[in-house]
């Protein structure tokens, strides 16, 4: 089971998770960044370095953010991938 990116990185979109991840598996979208499940190894070594706690296992997401699953899987497949750390849009 893969990890998700969730709400919390819309408009904030840290990339401090994207330098710690061992496949790759970030992609950048306009407002956010997403994780692509089929290529996630459910490391966890992304999930401590999100400051805004953005970051969920599969089967731990909040109620109100279970279609981050679908999000994640159709932008991670038309975004970029990203592996360089951004400076976020929250300090733009």
């Amino acid at each position: 089971m893969p990890h998700i990116v969730c709400q919390p990185c819309f408009e904030c979109k840290y990339t401090d998770c994207v330098v710690v991840c061992p496949v790759e598996c970030f992609y950048e979208g306009e407002k956010m960044l997403y994780i692509h499940p089929d290529e996630c190894i459910d490391c966890e070594a992304c999930v401590p370095e999100c400051p805004v706690e953005a970051i969920f296992h599969e089967d731990n997401i909040p109620d109100e953010w279970k279609e981050y699953i679908e999000i994640n899987t159709e932008q991670a497949a038309d975004t970029p991938v990203i592996t360089e750390k951004k400076e976020p849009l929250a300090d733009e």
